[in-house]
This record gives C-alpha cells, structure tokens and sequence, in this order.
C-alpha cells in the first residue's frame, strides 16, 4: 500500500461501480439498513445491511460483509454499498462494515482488524434475527480491506470472546494487501504497537483456513502481484483451497496499464465485468448462490 492519499482512496470508483454495470440484471436490493455491532469509547461502529428484495422464507440466506479500501485509515462503508447490492440481488445478505480507522496515535490497524472480527461475530451470534446461515459467510474485501478479510481469518482469537468464530467460510480478496514484510506505511500506522510482519497474512498461513480467491492485476504497483503469488503459492502448500486470478495489462483494482496506478480506481470495465463473474462461480462452488 503507498503511501499517498490518492493511494488511499482506492475502492471508490471501484465498489459503486457496479450500480451502473450490474444494476439492470439483478434484483433490486432492500437497504441500507444501519445497525450497530459494536460500541467502543462511546463511538457506535455500524454495519450497513442489504438483503434481497423477495418474500421472507424459513432457509437462511448466505451472507458477505465487505470491507471497504482506504490504506487502512479512511475511507467509510458506503463505498462498498455498490458491491453489497450487487450480492444481496443474488440473494444473499450483504453487509457493508464500518470499522476503525487508523489515527497513528490510538487507533492503529491492530483495531480495524479486531472490529472486523466483531463484526463476523456478531453477524453469528445475531444470525437468526438477520436471517442468515453462520456456517455462510464470506468476507469480500479489495486492497486494504482485503487485509482485513483476511486477518478475520488468519488472526482469529475466538478463545478470548465466548468461543465464537470469527473466521468467515470463504475469502474474496480483490488486489489484496496480503505481504506487509517490506511495507513502511502499515509499520507507520502501527508505530511501536507491532512489527508489520506480525499483521502480515503471508507470513502466517496455516493449514485449516477458508477457500480463497484471489482478483489481482499483473501491473499493479500499490499492492504487487508479487505478494498475491506469495500468499497463493503458501495457501497452497498448506493444503488450502486458494485460487489466484491475475489479469492482464491491468493495475490496482483493473485500472488498465497506460493510466496513472496510484491507487485512484479506474476499473476496465470488461475486466472488472470478468472478475466480478468469476466471484459469483467462486460463491457458486461453495453452495452461497445457485
């Protein structure tokens, strides 16, 4: 991740766009609906909730909380309201989560990550009342949001918080930040908290960890192709279910080759169309959507 603002807002552009691409083909979807997950120093932590627009039935939809991009300290969850209808005229719930961002005094990525394990929890432990499956989430999350998905699963501490996991049944990580050991502007976030390669998800694959897939461009420059491979080729060692889909001639978040990659989404359009279709067969394949 660079570290520069316009690296920062990556994810905007990228996550509504699919109100304009998809939106004639899908069902319309109910929301957003605010509730609170979380309480933390007074200040309310949201989850921006969509669901299908279709009559109420007893079976418990499948569920995706999506975390928006942003560097890790901005960004806010209606840039993934987008993607979230998107997957809630699919018929699942989707989830838009709100977490905290890093201030590099008090709030650091070590937060974000523990908000977007509460919020998994909570989407579990409320999920008849959300009419959910629990054993049916997926965490959706692109550059360092991505990092967050992952870290629910990787960094899980359910031992600590009434044994209730926080690990989501499947990943979808889109140009992920996945390989921190050499990124100075997490370790700045972080400041004397943590060394960077304590929150780095390729360093700590491990056997057991939930179906992936991997959306990445060859030319990306904010988070290389390079820590993608990394982090498939030992998700794979580990016995892992991983895919990794690399795009050609495309940057960060499918900004075509030729235009300035530094982090401001501007998505092919054909490309991110493909990817977004190769979620769906992704979800498919794990029972989420017929």
């Amino acid at each position: 991740m660079k570290d520069r603002t316009t690296a920062l807002i990556a994810g905007v552009i990228f996550l509504l766009c699919p109100r304009l691409v998809f939106a004639q083909d899908r069902t319309p979807a109910i929301g957003p609906v605010a509730q609170v997950y979380a309480t933390i120093a007074s200040v309310a932590l949201k989850a921006y909730v969509f669901r299908p627009n279709q009559a109420p039935r007893e079976t418990p939809l499948p569920a995706v909380v999506i975390f928006h991009g942003g560097g890790l300290y901005m960004g806010e969850p209606s840039w993934s309201f987008g993607r979230a209808e998107h997957f809630a005229g699919l018929g699942m719930v989707a989830i838009a989560a709100q977490y905290r961002l890093s201030n590099q005094s008090t709030i650091t990525p070590l937060e974000g990550m523990a908000d977007a394990r509460a919020v998994i929890r909570w989407m579990r432990a409320n999920a008849a009342t959300l009419g959910i499956n629990p054993n049916l989430i997926a965490a959706y999350g692109s550059s360092a949001g991505a990092h967050l998905a992952v870290s629910a699963a990787i960094f899980d501490d359910s031992t600590a918080h009434e044994k209730i996991n926080a690990a989501p049944n499947a990943l979808i990580l889109v140009s992920p930040a996945v390989d921190l050991e050499n990124d100075k502007w997490p370790q700045k976030l972080l400041g004397s908290r943590a060394n960077v390669s304590t929150i780095s998800p390729a360093a700590h694959v491990r056997k057991g960890l939930p179906p992936t897939l991997i959306l990445q461009g060859d030319t990306d420059t904010v988070t290389p192709l390079a820590g993608a491979q990394l982090f498939y080729e030992r998700m794979r060692a580990a016995g892992n279910r991983c895919e990794l889909q690399v795009y050609s001639g495309v940057g960060h978040l499918f900004t075509p080759a030729g235009i300035r990659d530094d982090g401001w989404p501007q998505p092919d359009p054909k490309i991110q169309a493909e990817a977004l279709k190769k979620a769906e067969e992704f979800l498919s394949s794990l029972g989420f959507i017929n």
